[in-house]
């Protein structure tokens, strides 16, 4: 049986999609983003190996707190479609087992996405910028494997939020938010929810043990009255109430 390689587990999340989840967090990614928290998850290497009925072993001990809350697993990273077929063999598991699944994912992988997104209940889309220019600015990459990743989202009926970080100088005008609202119009289906996301610092510590430039060093955190703003610009564009 195939194995993955997971970076930890987080029991009792409650930002990562509905209700009380478990997070977990998969090694690899494609993307070097300038205001990454997780850099110790970049490397496929790294983590811990599991079999996919050991994680998913686990994932079911909470399915008291899934029922209760409107819950369920989430896997995250890193990118878990960078490990598209441990990946599928755990979203199988979950719903054998009645697990509400989501995929908080930017879309950049290695493929199989038909058969993936057929067990994922929803995607947590993470949209990076609004053009390919804007993506290699932020995460070293361009737009080529989102578009790939976003037309199989395009066929299926995973539901989907969409998630965008919005960094000081960089993602936080009008124009911008008024840009990545069009993009999801126009783009992304079955769209339940936008989260707009503060930029922040909690990760900074993390570079300098691994020893890795931070290229956002002296951005400040992003101001919570201007993004409860922005939230409400985009949430009004979209009509998302």
């Amino acid at each position: 049986m195939v194995k993955g390689k997971i970076h930890s587990i987080e029991s009792m999340g409650l930002v990562d999609g509905p209700g009380i989840r478990v997070v977990v967090f998969f090694q690899g990614c494609k993307l070097r983003c300038a205001y990454c928290h997780n850099p110790d998850t970049w490397q496929l290497n790294g983590g811990t190996e599991m079999a996919p009925i050991e994680l998913v072993k686990k994932i079911v001990r909470f399915k008291p707190y899934f029922n209760r809350s409107g819950g369920g697993v989430t896997f995250s990273g890193g990118d878990p479609l960078l490990q598209p077929q441990f990946l599928l063999e755990c979203l199988k598991l979950c719903n054998q087992n009645g697990i509400h699944t989501a995929l908080d994912t930017a879309g950049f992988g290695d493929g199989n996405y038909d058969e993936i997104l057929k067990y994922t209940d929803l995607v947590l889309l993470d949209i990076k910028h609004t053009t390919s220019q804007g993506y290699i600015n932020l995460t070293g990459r361009d737009t080529t494997d989102f578009n790939i990743f976003l037309q199989t989202l395009r066929k299926s009926t995973s539901r989907v939020w969409i998630r965008h970080v919005v960094v000081p100088g960089l993602t936080d005008s009008v124009e911008h938010i008024t840009k990545i609202a069009e993009i999801i119009s126009e783009k992304v289906p079955n769209v339940d929810k936008v989260e707009l996301l503060p930029y922040h610092v909690l990760g900074v510590s993390k570079y300098e043990a691994l020893s890795i430039p931070y290229k956002l060093k002296g951005t400040e955190p992003m101001d919570k009255d201007k993004i409860k703003k922005l939230q409400t610009l985009i949430d009004n564009l979209l009509n998302i109430k």
